[in-house]
């Protein structure tokens, strides 16, 4: 399995013709929303987009982003890109304990960027060193820099690759794992898969089981469960069509770039901890930069794959590694009972409702996150399983 340092370069002529495709932009009205929102604003993506066109500096968004340590590695025939940190721990005492890094949709390996600093380097922020992480962040298959899965797209496979690219190509023989969303689930299936390197998970969403046979919902799950199917119900039109439709709504994404960034700020405004103010959590040029990203790359329409291709996963078996939950307070996860994840952790060491925090935990709290995984790895660093 060969590995190569990688540098991100876009090519002057596409963020021409991204300008050029911007400044044409055709906007929509909007819908009366008096009863219930209808999706982005066409007033706040117009701004956006004019923001996109002649405001944003994708170069200096680019040097940004190059100041980490990127690289490609060939894992089972297909390229995966990943973001490589390595831990300052103390002058004396054990090594930095490696920590896979697993973003979901429809994000990116920017959203995990700055809480990656915090772990590699605790002694720089306030922390103790010897809870530093050596920080390992992979593109999703079909994300970014990471080509597509050759077969079906599975949180049980991509675990599989992760496996690999710790182990094989980086050569831990150990380590732990965080995740949400897509990620949750990866992280789920490695605690699943590979008890005796994985050291333990933390997850912040992807916790609902699915199999009731051994003991049916209690009262409070049930309720729990019911108001999840209500919020399904009113927010997944998204999913439905890129469940079964997803080439059609990618031909018209991988051609619009104002309808790409409505498309993936619709989400973020939904999802995030930001009381439908999406600017509270993330200013516009860390929105541009993703939604840059997902253009210049072409790699919507692949991240559609999980979705699509969601039959050929299976429900996560019993999790008998260390786990911890850090639980996101976006609407589809508040609330949730701690029993829910206990059905599928048998060894659920930390349980954390802090109520602020989204789908994109890492970025909204990266300091709470980051916390809660020192917390939660520290008396695992050295024990043997």
């Amino acid at each position: 399995m060969s590995t190569e340092r990688f540098h991100i370069s876009v090519p002057g002529h596409v963020l021409d013709d991204l300008r050029e495709r911007l400044v044409r932009t055709r906007f929509t009205t909007a819908t009366n929303a008096a009863r219930r929102p209808a999706g982005v604003d066409p007033g706040e993506l117009r701004e956006l987009v004019a923001y996109w066109a002649d405001g944003f500096d994708w170069r200096a968004a680019e040097a940004r982003l190059n100041a980490y340590p990127h690289f490609r590695a060939e894992v089972d025939g297909r390229k995966v890109h990943f973001v490589h940190m390595r831990g300052k721990g103390p002058d004396r005492g054990p090594a930095p304990l490696p920590l896979v890094l697993s973003h979901g949709w429809p994000s990116s390996f920017v959203e995990m960027l700055r809480i990656a600093e915090l772990l590699t380097d605790p002694g720089a922020h306030g922390e103790d060193p010897a809870d530093a992480f050596d920080v390992v962040i992979p593109s999703l298959p079909g994300f970014a820099f990471s080509e597509p899965p050759s077969g079906p797209f599975t949180r049980r496979a991509v675990a599989r690759t992760w496996h690999a690219l710790m182990t094989d190509v980086l050569g831990y023989p150990r380590f732990g794992a965080e995740g949400g969303d897509i990620g949750g689930g990866v992280t789920q299936w490695l605690g699943a898969l590979f008890p005796n390197e994985v050291a333990g998970v933390l997850v912040t969403s992807s916790v609902v089981p699915t199999d009731f046979g051994a003991a049916p919902p209690t009262p409070e799950e049930q309720r729990f469960l019911d108001a999840l199917a209500v919020y399904d119900a009113a927010d997944g039109g998204y999913s439905a069509i890129m469940s079964t439709r997803p080439d059609t709504v990618a031909a018209a994404l991988i051609d619009s770039p104002a309808g790409l960034l409505a498309w993936i700020v619709d989400k973020y405004r939904d999802w995030s901890d930001c009381g439908g103010d999406v600017a509270t959590r993330w200013d516009r040029d860390t929105l541009l930069t993703v939604a840059t990203l997902y253009w210049t790359t072409g790699s919507i329409g692949t991240s559609f794959r999980e979705y699509h291709d969601w039959p050929h996963d299976r429900p996560v078996p019993p999790i008998t590694v260390p786990g911890a939950v850090t639980l996101s307070n976006e609407a589809a996860f508040r609330g949730m009972p701690r029993g829910l994840a206990e059905r599928t952790f048998t060894d659920l060491r930390q349980w954390h409702t802090p109520e602020r925090g989204g789908h994109f935990m890492a970025h909204e709290e990266p300091e709470q996150l980051a916390r809660d995984l020192r917390d939660f790895f520290r008396p695992l660093r050295k024990q043997d399983r």
